[in-house]
């Protein structure tokens, strides 16, 4: 039997099969006709949620070598702080940073590249004139340490010592002050019946770690010998600072507003504890002898 184009043999009509669900597969009744505009359906949010996750998973799992390597600096500069507070004798702990990433290949190699310390009030211990150090900044590379832990050494050094007025006062036995140029200092120096002089000196660095003061002037009013004598005694012999690490060697005094600044420099500096604390001879050693 055949059938026509609109219906069958027999007469009668064709009609067309529609499926009762919508060609889109959302199995809706009567949805296979599309009347309006196709609407586009919402964000797939637990797809994001996904992403989301997965993305702060990442950022975890980078941040926990950041947290373990700055777990390991802070640790480092610790025990460095309480090993130099214990070794100088200053009454808090310095300042200890060290610098560089990542610290745990540098402390796995042994050698930490560069770390920096600003210690306080750092006193001068077997000196019949004690000078404080008020503030010290050191800037040690290629820092290391000995397998017993008794002394750490830096492959070079540089360093800062500040010197207050007030301190360098104490330490002379006169009242001294910024000079009337650059390099000078003034001293007030005391004479009979409640009078007094001020003389100028120039300051510079000598050899030994020593600060030696030449040149003096007079500049208020004449300076009898009783006052010369003094002037001697107080400054004849240079001032030597002996709480310095072994091996830094001073190259420059410059005066400023509040006190003297001193600059170090050495290689092979040598941290250690009974040397360093106690005076200067210990630039002798051996770190001195290797130093620069």
């Amino acid at each position: 039997m055949s059938t026509s184009r609109n219906g069958y043999d027999d007469g009668s009509p064709y009609e067309p099969y529609y499926p009762p669900y919508d060609s889109w597969g959302d199995g809706s009744p009567g949805a296979g006709t599309v009347s309006g505009p196709m609407e586009t359906s919402a964000p797939h949010r637990p797809r994001r949620r996904r992403l989301g996750f997965a993305v702060g998973g990442l950022l975890a799992l980078a941040l926990v070598p950041v947290a373990a390597d700055r777990f390991v600096a802070v640790r480092i500069e610790s025990r460095t702080a309480k090993a130099f507070q214990e070794g100088m004798h200053t009454p808090l702990p310095p300042e200890v940073h060290v610098r560089g990433f990542p610290v745990l290949t540098q402390a796995a190699s042994g050698t930490l590249r560069r770390v920096d310390i600003t210690a306080h009030d750092i006193p001068a211990r077997g000196s019949d004139r004690p000078l404080p150090v008020t503030e010290l900044s050191l800037r040690l590379n290629g820092l290391t340490k000995s397998d017993d832990d008794s002394e750490a050494r830096a492959r070079s050094a540089e360093a800062t010592a500040y010197l207050s007025y007030s301190d360098l006062s104490n330490g002379l036995g006169l009242e001294v002050s910024q000079g009337d140029r650059p390099g000078r200092v003034s001293a007030v120096v005391p004479l009979p019946f409640g009078s007094q002089v001020t003389v100028t000196t120039s300051v510079t660095a000598a050899s030994g770690n020593r600060i030696v003061f030449r040149d003096f002037k007079v500049t208020g009013g004449a300076l009898p010998d009783v006052g010369s004598r003094l002037l001697d005694r107080v400054f004849a012999q240079p001032v030597q600072l002996r709480n310095i690490p072994s091996g830094l060697r001073l190259r420059s005094v410059a005066t400023t507003a509040d006190g003297l600044t001193a600059r170090f420099s050495g290689s092979a500096v040598t941290f250690r504890p009974d040397d360093a604390a106690q005076d200067g001879t210990s630039q002798s050693g051996t770190a001195g002898r290797k130093a620069a």
